[in-house]
């Protein structure tokens, strides 16, 4: 396992209520909004509405609440052994047992092309516009780049997925505005609950085309929720 190399000196963002709103309390003092909560607010929700009329209200919730509490396994066993180096028991919970399984084929067929750790979890804002917490930055197959662990109840299209791309995006701007990088790669690395890997990439050649997308995301939540 590539152990972390401390590149950099990655600070820790609190999180706090602003006029009842959850905020990130940045380094440089100003309260900002997170990354999940700007495309949230900006995302087109008819096809999720549509879903939960269909299934119903309690269907939905509980189908929401089930994969919520895998995918977060799902990160933790991940984070723990880019940690440690050492792959923790699920133990008998059945959830924790298929979200280690998950895990760890993220590993096997992911991680294993990371070349240089530089940090899990890490806090990353972008000075008076926004922040978040990404789950790996380092290296894959000798370029730098965001990286961000998934799960998901069912395989992906690349049409549907548009917003974890945004998301690696974002990223990406906040630690080359922060550290003074230049990272313009980033990969989603997904894993469905039928054991299906995939892996989604942004390269240098289309990174661009999500920049623009993600700061024009940005620019509606800030308009849309003008004082």
């Amino acid at each position: 396992m590539t152990l972390i190399t401390e590149r950099y000196d990655y600070k820790t963002i609190s999180r706090s209520s602003v006029n009842g709103k959850r905020m990130y309390i940045c380094p440089d003092g100003n309260a900002v909004a997170s990354v999940t909560t700007i495309l949230d607010s900006t995302k087109d929700k008819t096809f999720l509405k549509e879903w939960r009329k269909r299934v119903g209200e309690k269907t939905a919730a509980m189908i929401t609440k089930e994969a919520s509490g895998i995918g977060t396994r799902m990160h933790k066993f991940l984070e723990d052994y880019i940690v440690t180096g050492e792959w923790k028991d699920p133990g008998s919970n059945p959830y924790s047992q298929q979200a280690s399984k998950m895990a760890k084929i993220v590993k096997e067929k992911g991680l294993k092309f990371v070349d240089e750790i530089w940090g899990s979890e890490i806090n990353l804002y972008h000075p008076r516009i926004y922040a978040g917490t990404t789950d790996l930055i380092g290296t894959m197959n000798g370029e730098p780049a965001i990286m961000d662990f998934k799960q998901t109840n069912k395989p992906k299209k690349k049409e549907y997925i548009e917003d974890y791309f945004l998301q690696l995006v974002a990223y990406a701007e906040a630690h080359n505005e922060v550290y003074g990088t230049n990272i313009k790669s980033g990969h989603v690395l997904m894993c469905s609950r039928e054991f299906q890997y995939q892996q989604f990439d942004i390269s240098p050649n289309d990174y661009d085309k999500y920049k623009k997308a993600w700061w024009n995301r940005v620019e509606e939540y800030y308009v849309k929720h003008a004082v």
